[in-house]
């Protein structure tokens, strides 16, 4: 495994004891990044209307379509530590 890969793994493990749950808003940066960070780019359709938290979520992770794994992992383990950090 990468270094980068390395510490994309203990962030997302530091993620789930950050000092106080970031608001709606970051969970929806967080989740994003991570999904681009592990998976790449969004597939699959677009939930539907009432599925209002899956549409939130796709929606975040549809944002960053296009970045690369390694620029998502980055953003997503700065993240973290901004959070962690308060």
């Amino acid at each position: 495994m990468s270094d980068l890969a390395d510490r994309f793994a203990n962030a997302a493990a530091e993620s789930k004891s950050l000092p106080e749950r970031p608001g709606n808003d970051d969970m929806l940066k967080l989740y994003a990044l991570y999904k681009q960070g592990s998976l790449g780019d969004v597939a699959g359709d677009r939930p539907g209307m009432m599925d209002f938290v899956g549409r939130a979520k796709y929606d975040a992770w549809a944002d960053v379509a296009g970045m690369s794994q390694d620029d998502a992992m980055t953003a997503y383990i700065e993240l973290v530590e901004s959070l962690r950090a308060g």
